[in-house]
């Protein structure tokens, strides 16, 4: 069964680093395209950044655009979220998805927090 697993998040000061994972495993991660996703308390879950299957394509969210870089290693099945300049509106849960014939699954999340 497809399975995701995040990893990587933590407690981070304003203008730090993260770099989140995401392992993957019971599909063929080189096909899909990968995203990530946050959300924050109280607020609706919110697409980050989305990667295509060989990585030819990007997008990002307008807030992390410059400060965050999705990248994948196909050989690993796993995608990865690298976050600079990290600020107090950056603290959220991270999800990684993928669909699958239709299907969306999710991570369990790890949780970003930015703080001093």
């Amino acid at each position: 069964q497809v399975q995701l697993v995040e990893s990587g998040g933590g407690l981070v000061q304003p203008g730090g680093s993260l770099r989140l994972s995401c392992e993957a495993s019971g599909f063929t991660f080189s096909r899909y395209h990968m995203s990530w996703y946050r959300q924050a308390p109280g607020k609706e879950r919110e697409s980050v950044a989305l990667i295509s299957n060989v990585g030819g394509s990007i997008n990002y969210a307008d807030s992390v655009k410059g400060r965050f870089t999705i990248f994948r290693d196909n050989a690993k099945s796993t995608v990865y979220l690298q976050m600079n300049s990290l600020k107090p509106e950056d603290t959220a849960v991270y999800y990684c998805k993928v669909t699958v014939f239709r299907t969306n699954y999710w991570g369990q999340g790890t949780q970003v927090t930015v703080s001093s």
